[in-house]
């Protein structure tokens, strides 16, 4: 049911299973000794057996009913009293507590499967009459039934039921006996429930006791009892269980010797009602004995009838005027107190709305005044601290500072203060350590030299006393070895007459002989093993050396393999060292050419210059002055043009191209450097100076002829 709860589309469990399920729950109540659950697993197995197993035999058929029919019979029977004289009687009434064990034997009935929110012992009986199932069972037990169930005579119940318990226990087995600890859980035989059954029937004698009789004498219960074989002592016992869980109220009076029913202490509210009681019977038996006139009583009875048909139809209309005028009045005060509802909830939702405005408004300020009372309070708080443990640095108790001194003391001023003790202790514990340095040494150098005579003596003494020891120890030792010796003479003297050593020789000379052959067997068998030890270590030897001088022929493969490699290497890298020294050397003879043509071009320029002036001749103003350009044109040499289409000094030489001297790179300069002895131009960048090809300073030289931007 729980699985079928959690997923409602889950199957059914097979009617197998189920019946399993109930045969377990059947011996599993009955250790319990639940008998009410146990019944009704027995009634659910039997319903399932008969309901699937279509090919169950007679006899399985009836020993299952058999068997429910026993278990619904061992369930102990709670009397029912009629109104509420039973529950004076018994002074109990329902209860909290009886609900909540209804609840609980409801839920597990549920939760079990047994169909049933009430299950009882009434309601089992009426099921089982329901399905003819007293047909299936043999004819004593029906007997036993009719006894246990419809007969309510306690003189003759025990006597008639006697002979069936007798035949349950010849016909089934009987395994029980008087043994009250003697239930065997794996006995499946119908002879289980003899006892449960002599327990229940007791109960049915004392209950059906206590409706007859006030006051029942023990002999009197001993011979009633005497059939369920069971001892008075064990009557007692069921006597008081019976009374622990109000099933009946008995008290037994050991002085008298008898059994009272009934409960004394509420005898006062049966008395209260005898009476009422007694008056409604005389006149029951008046009623009897002297009979009312019906004939009278027919005619009053007709008057009334016909006064009240006559009055019907204005009984009636007023009966409807007053409904239609109470249903009027009901509506008009439902309407009023409708509108007064929703003026209470409109109210009640106005003051809300205005009471959560408020009720924001007033949090947000206590937040606001939390938050800054918090922030002050850590700050304060980290203040504090730090001006403790100033303080406990400083030495001082903190303890005994109050808050509001913390609070008055300036960090700065104890930070400062702090300081200075500090340095103050420190120069003090050095001075102090200096001085304690300075005594210890007094110190102990005046003990050294008081102590030195007395050690002297006391070492002086020592040898004294140690060779006088030793002196009176060796005389003593001598002594005693002397007298050992002739100790040692005089028994050996004594030994020698009754010695038994002359007598052992022959025996020695018999028993050496069987352990020399022994010993030779033994030795045979050493040295053949041996032998086979050292053919098995010469094994293991050339094995070893055999694997030896593979490993080291592997090793040696593996070594020159790596040489090889190695060499192969060296040789790739010896080569790339050759090619790129090749390929300096090459560059740098191109680089030399490259330099010797230039300054083969820079000495015809040189010569070419000096026959004959730049255009724009004339002195003109000094070179790589600037010229305004008015005056480029003068006579002198001015005007000339940065990219040597104008006359005039140019700004890299006296005159013309910018580049006269064989381009931008080439060192030539126009008219001339500032360094005499170089290639023409004022600066070092290029233009004729020292790191570009005008010969300058730097000897990089332009790179190969191969792949360069300076390549003609």
């Amino acid at each position: 049911q729980a699985r079928r709860k959690i997923d409602p589309d889950a199957p059914a469990p097979k009617a197998k299973l189920m019946a399993s399920y109930y045969e377990k729950l059947t011996t599993l109540f009955w250790v319990s000794q639940n008998h009410l659950f146990h019944a009704y697993a027995w009634f659910k197995y039997y319903a399932l057996c008969k309901e699937y197993n279509r090919g169950m035999s007679e006899e399985t058929k009836r020993m299952l009913a058999s068997a429910v029919l026993l278990a619904a019979l061992c369930i102990p029977s709670i009397p029912q009293e009629s109104g509420a004289s039973g529950e004076k009687q018994h002074g109990i009434s329902s209860t909290a507590e009886d609900d909540i064990v209804k609840q609980k034997m409801a839920r597990m009935a549920t939760l079990l499967g047994f169909h049933t929110r009430n299950p009882t012992r009434e309601a089992l009986l009426a099921e089982i009459r329901s399905k003819d199932l007293l047909d299936q069972v043999p004819e004593y037990l029906r007997n036993l039934f009719f006894l246990m169930e419809e007969n309510s005579d306690p003189l003759f119940m025990v006597e008639h039921a006697e002979p069936l318990l007798e035949q349950l226990k010849k016909e089934l087995g009987n395994t029980t006996t008087s043994d009250e600890n003697n239930d065997d859980v794996e006995d499946t035989t119908l002879g289980r429930y003899v006892k449960p059954l002599t327990s229940v029937l007791l109960l049915k004698l004392i209950v059906n006791l206590s409706k007859t009789y006030h006051t029942v004498s023990m002999d009197f219960l001993k011979s009633l009892t005497s059939g369920l074989g069971m001892t008075f002592e064990q009557v007692e016992k069921s006597l008081v269980l019976f009374t622990q869980t109000k099933t009946l109220s008995v008290r037994i009076d050991h002085r008298a010797g008898c059994l009272r029913f009934g409960d004394t202490q509420l005898e006062s509210d049966v008395m209260r009602s005898q009476l009422t009681v007694l008056s409604k019977q005389l006149e029951s038996v008046a009623r009897i004995l002297q009979p009312k006139d019906q004939t009278a009583i027919a005619v009053s009875n007709s008057a009334s009838y016909a006064s009240i048909r006559a009055a019907l139809p204005d009984e009636h209309k007023r009966i409807i005027e007053r409904k239609t005028n109470i249903e009027q009045r009901k509506e008009r005060e439902e309407r009023m107190a409708q509108e007064k509802v929703r003026q209470q909830e409109r109210q009640k939702a106005e003051e809300e709305a205005q009471r959560r405005k408020e009720e924001e408004i007033r949090i947000k300020k206590e937040h606001l005044a939390r938050e800054q009372e918090k922030q002050r309070k850590i700050q304060q708080e980290m203040e504090n601290k730090e001006k403790i443990g100033i303080l406990k640095s400083m030495g001082k108790k903190a303890e005994e500072i109050s808050e509001e001194q913390l609070a008055a003391m300036k960090t700065e001023a104890l930070e400062k203060e702090a300081q200075a003790e500090s340095n103050r202790k420190r120069e003090e514990a050095e001075r102090k350590t200096k001085e304690a340095a300075k005594k210890l040494d007094y110190l102990v150098r005046a003990i050294r030299i008081e102590e030195l005579p007395l050690i002297k003596k006391k070492y002086e003494e020592k040898v004294k006393s140690d060779r006088e020891r030793y002196e009176l120890e060796t005389v003593e030792k001598v002594k005693k070895a002397k007298e050992q010796w002739e100790f040692d003479v005089k028994a050996k003297n004594v030994m020698e007459d009754h010695g038994v050593f002359k007598f052992m020789e022959e025996f020695e000379k018999m028993v050496m002989a069987g352990r020399e052959v022994g010993h030779k067997e033994l030795c045979k068998e050493a040295e053949a093993k041996a032998e086979v030890e050292a053919e098995k270590a010469k094994i293991r030897r050339a094995r070893k050396r055999k694997d030896d001088e593979a490993k080291k022929a592997a090793e040696e493969a593996r070594r020159a393999k790596e040489e090889e490699e190695r060499e192969k290497q060296e040789a790739l890298e010896r080569a790339k060292e050759e090619a790129r020294r090749e390929k300096e050397a090459e560059e740098q003879a191109n680089r030399e050419a490259e330099q010797r043509r230039m300054d083969e071009e820079d000495e015809r320029r040189r010569a070419s210059e000096s026959r004959g002036p730049p255009r724009g001749g004339g002195a003109g103003p000094a070179r790589g002055k600037y010229v305004p350009p008015s005056q480029r044109g003068a006579p002198g040499g001015g005007g000339g043009s940065r990219f040597g289409d104008r006359d005039g000094p140019s700004r890299f030489g006296g005159g013309g191209d910018q580049y006269p001297g064989g381009g931008r790179y080439q060192g030539g300069g126009g008219g001339g450097s500032r360094f005499d002895d170089r290639g023409g131009g004022r600066d070092d960048r290029g233009y004729g100076g020292r790191d570009r090809d005008g010969g300058g300073r730097d000897d990089r030289g332009p790179p190969s002829s191969g792949n360069s931007r300076w390549r003609n």
